[in-house]
């Protein structure tokens, strides 16, 4: 008979702080996950794409990126966030005529509660979460709590809920099949500016792809 692997013990808290607190568990992101009735892994996702719907904003915000990343320093938090994301997900919301909301208080269950960094809503929904100190892999495990929250809310023509992880300059997509109750992370990550277009191509496909049963478009209730 083969061992079994080696996983420390993680038991999640009964109540949590708020979303952040998940950033701060050392533990794996399956493990965490595990503690909320879900399942976890890492592969190559194929991500939808609308590079047709990528226009000229895209120049725009190229050229600010280059600005941004030679005159201004990364390694605040909030420098990240207001010189790099926030302007990076007005553009693709106005391009695609999506609600983005900033802050988004969502009080689902004592473990799960707190505000989303930012959610942005079309066709489908995408959470993006802002990682603290720069860190991807425990900004993930918070995304991947944040998915789960809004999996309890979201409308159920969305069958897949998107989000992403991102330090400004790089990011990572993850997918969460809610018939599966299943996270998939994505092993591949875009660079900012290099992969500018190809991220936008995937944001804008992300909003306008997602299959949507019936004429109008679903809303969110708090």
């Amino acid at each position: 008979m083969s061992p079994r692997p080696l996983k420390p013990p993680f038991t999640l808290p009964d109540v949590v702080t708020g979303f952040h607190q998940y950033f701060a568990f050392t533990a794996e992101t399956g493990a965490v996950l595990a503690e909320l009735g879900y399942t976890f892994e890492r592969d190559a996702l194929t991500l939808p794409r609308r590079p047709e719907d990528v226009g000229a904003w895209a120049d725009h915000l190229r050229s600010r990126s280059n600005l941004v990343l030679r005159r201004i320093g990364m390694n605040a938090e909030i420098t990240r966030r207001e010189f790099l994301i926030a302007p990076l997900l007005l553009e693709v919301s106005l391009a695609v005529d999506a609600e983005l909301h900033s802050e988004y208080a969502v009080n689902v269950s004592p473990r799960l509660h707190g505000s989303l960094d930012y959610l942005l809503q079309k066709d489908n929904a995408l959470v993006v979460v802002e990682a603290k100190q720069a860190d991807m892999a425990r900004g993930f495990t918070q995304l991947a709590a944040e998915l789960v929250a809004l999996d309890a809310f979201a409308p159920d023509e969305m069958p897949l809920l998107h989000g992403a992880v991102s330090v400004g300059d790089t990011w990572r997509f993850g997918v969460l099949d809610r018939a599966r109750k299943h996270i998939t992370q994505d092993i591949g990550q875009f660079n900012v500016p290099a992969d500018l277009d190809d991220l936008l191509a995937v944001l804008v496909g992300t909003l306008k792809n997602a299959p949507v049963v019936g004429t109008t478009t679903p809303q969110f209730v708090q």
